[in-house]
This record gives C-alpha cells, sequence and structure tokens, in this order.
C-alpha cells in the first residue's frame, strides 16, 4: 500500500513540474501572438455627446450612453468587461449604434473637466440614479431606450436589439 501511495505521490509530484513552461523558454513570437489572441475587441466610442448626436444624425443611428463610474463601480467594471468589450458587442455596434461613455469617477482627474460637467448635466437630464446605466437617445437627445443596472450579459442583447429595430 504504501508503494503504490509513493508511486502515486512521486508520478503526480513529477507531473506538475513537467507540465508547467517557463515563459523564459517560449519564443518570443509565441508570447506576443498569444497576447495579440487575448487582446479585447473594443468598438468605437465618440469624444462627446455632441458628436455622438451630429453622428445620430448623420448615420440615422441611436445614441447609447453608458453612464459608469469607472474607477469605483464593480458592476460597471464587469459590465464593461462582459458586454463592451465582447465580440458580439462590438459587431452589433459598429453596425448599428453610436457610443458615448458618460463616466463619473471618484478620481476626477481621469476626466477632462469639460467631459465631466457634460457627464453631470447628462445625469440631471436622463435621471441617473444608479451605476451602469443604459440610455438609448435619438439623434435630438430624446430618451428611446432605458436599463439600469448590471444584469446578464445576453439578457442585453434583446433589450439592444428592439432598441435598434424601433429606431
Amino acid at each position: 500500500m504504501k508503494k503504490i501511495f509513493l508511486l502515486s505521490f512521486a508520478f503526480l509530484f513529477t507531473t506538475m513540474f513537467v507540465a508547467q513552461e517557463d515563459i523564459d523558454d517560449l519564443p518570443l513570437e509565441d508570447v506576443v501572438v498569444n497576447k495579440i489572441e487575448q487582446a479585447l475587441p473594443t468598438a468605437t466610442w465618440e469624444s462627446s455627446y455632441k458628436d455622438a448626436l451630429n453622428k445620430s444624425k448623420k448615420e440615422k443611428k441611436p445614441v447609447l450612453i453608458y453612464f459608469t463610474g469607472s474607477d469605483w463601480c464593480g458592476p460597471c467594471k464587469v459590465l464593461d468587461k462582459k458586454l463592451f468589450h465582447s465580440e458580439k458587442f462590438v459587431n452589433i455596434a459598429d453596425k448599428e449604434l453610436i457610443l458615448y461613455e458618460a463616466d463619473n469617477p471618484r478620481n476626477k482627474d481621469l476626466v477632462e473637466a469639460k467631459r465631466l460637467e457634460e457627464t453631470y448635466n447628462l445625469i440631471r437630464k436622463y435621471h441617473v440614479k444608479s451605476y451602469p446605466t443604459l440610455v438609448f437617445v435619438n439623434h435630438k437627445g430624446k430618451m428611446i431606450g432605458y436599463k439600469k443596472g448590471l444584469i446578464l450579459t445576453e439578457y442585453y442583447y434583446p433589450f439592444i436589439n428592439s432598441v435598434i429595430e424601433n429606431y
């Protein structure tokens, strides 16, 4: 019984160390390709609310305003990673939406003063009370859709698609 235990332990111990590769032993191109493959897809976000509305009018697409607290809101960080950096969302957004992020971080140095003032105006205008909040507007700034809080990522798509179809 002792021999079986020792042999099992020895086998487990050796395979544990043999199975691990040191990144220093990998060729540089393998490391770089692996890092590139892990990069998250990213959609295009407008730099100002006014630019988003103008682009909306020109391209006849709704604007999605994403209200977030980027440096303090845990659910916002989850939504950002699981929804906004998903390939499915990026494909929809590139074809069907104009995106604008209204960030209200605790560290006010993360956002320029003009943009922070714009965010405060939008918070008042659309009565945003919690984060994350998604507000869809037309090219005139009229609200056409509203969803607050974090839900399962897949539940956002029917909502987004219904806004797009009814636009």
